[in-house]
């Protein structure tokens, strides 16, 4: 049994709570929506989930529902003890503290495969991904709710006017693909935009074999000047020789160079 919107809101109020911007919370409250979530995530019984965010639990339910084993991460110490309530008795772990810094290791270990789904707090949803997938191995799996606009930055292709250093970045280590998208009268507070999942799953091996340091470091460099031709954006790393060898054209912008040619260019500069 999920919460309905008169659950979420009569939990906030008989614990003197209420959503805190600071955190980037928006309560789920339809069913629906995350039964849904849920289902696409594809997970069930002994599959291990990492929810980020769990806030009143809503999605936890569900999580529960599929059977899967859950280990819910939640950052506001208000909100935790109603968690735990909301919770016990089930097959979940609360853990108290902030995503970005928790012992990532301990919580998912490189031999234990698991899938984060959340509900991704907006203020965070970047970051976050772009670290669980360069530093989370055990994370095989992301199936999430963001900002619209994030998660087409996300799944993005080259030339799409979407396409960024995230985009890269996600391309290296997975392969993304929208699964739709939720409206903002599902959510307490409502947020002003729409919302998407996408789902992101880990490659066996990164998409291309290079130093994934030296090849951020050319994509941070040539998307923070994306308006400039490669040549000129990258002219203190990359020499016409190296774009030679290469094969990508210098004149051309980093929003059309797919990750193979990222990674071609990363390999002529290491030479």
């Amino acid at each position: 049994m999920t919460h309905s919107r008169h659950d979420v809101v009569a939990l906030l109020e008989s614990h003197g709570l209420s959503p805190r911007r600071a955190f980037g919370q928006n309560f789920v409250v339809d069913p629906n929506t995350v039964r849904r979530i849920a289902r696409l995530a594809d997970v069930g019984t002994g599959d291990r989930v990492i929810e980020i965010g769990a806030g009143l639990g809503s999605l936890t339910l569900a999580l529960v529902e599929s059977g899967a084993r859950v280990t819910a991460i939640e950052i506001d110490r208000g909100i935790v003890p109603v968690l735990r309530d909301v919770v016990s008795g089930l097959d979940v772990d609360v853990i108290e503290g902030d995503a970005m810094k928790l012992d990532w290791a301990a919580i998912a270990p490189p031999t234990q495969k698991a899938t984060v789904v959340a509900n991704l707090p907006y203020n965070v949803a970047t970051p976050l991904v772009a670290d669980l997938l360069d530093r989370v191995p055990g994370v095989t799996r992301l199936v999430v709710m963001v900002q619209r606009e994030v998660a087409l930055r996300l799944a993005a292709a080259p030339g799409s006017p979407d396409y960024g250093a995230v985009s890269v970045k996600v391309a290296y280590w997975g392969r993304a693909r929208l699964l739709g998208d939720v409206p903002p009268t599902v959510f307490v507070p409502r947020p002003k935009v729409t919302s998407s999942i996408v789902e992101i799953s880990r490659r066996d091996q990164p998409a291309v074999d290079v130093d994934p340091t030296l090849l951020f470091s050319l994509v941070r460099t040539a998307f923070g000047q994306r308006r400039k031709m490669l040549r000129r954006s990258l002219a203190d790393a990359v020499s016409p020789e190296m774009f030679t060898t290469a094969g990508v054209d210098p004149s051309a912008r980093p929003e059309t160079l797919s990750v193979h040619d990222w990674g071609r260019l990363a390999t002529a500069v290491g030479g």
